[in-house]
């Protein structure tokens, strides 16, 4: 079954946003920079720091973010939640892709990553959604 979670998008500062956040709720605070990746030589330097994923979790909360990585696109206040559709099969997570694309702008087709199958897409409504899925790999 597919999930959903709120996904934060912060300006270099998410691995301290997110161990505050923890502060807050407690929980388990996974996270992985892009040096750490194998997206890293895929990369400028100057993102090598920054974070890739990190997920806070406990028992009633889930959490997700990262540093904004697209320096080809502008990062503004509205762009920087999203929501998080992942887990599932690739079947729905590619019919979920569809419909909410209808209309809208796919900023990421889907396609297979190092970590899974990912995309991501600003609605009809201008509400920003990224998709992931590990089956199928």
């Amino acid at each position: 079954m597919t999930s959903l979670t709120p996904y934060l998008l912060f300006d270099g500062n998410c691995k301290q946003a997110m161990e505050f956040y923890q502060s807050c709720f407690g929980g388990e605070l996974t996270q992985i920079a892009v040096k750490d990746s194998p997206v890293k030589d895929s990369m400028p330097a100057f993102q090598h720091e920054k974070s890739l994923n990190a997920r806070l979790k406990n028992q009633n909360f889930d959490l997700s973010a990262s540093d904004w990585l697209r320096p080809d696109r502008p990062r503004v206040p509205g762009n920087t939640v999203c929501l998080y559709l992942s887990g599932g099969t690739q079947q729905e997570l590619t019919g979920l892709f569809a419909r909410l694309s209808e209309g809208g702008d796919v900023t990421d087709p889907l396609k297979e990553m190092f970590f899974g199958t990912y995309g991501a897409l600003n609605d009809k409504f201008g509400v920003r959604w990224m998709f992931h899925s590990n089956q199928g790999r």
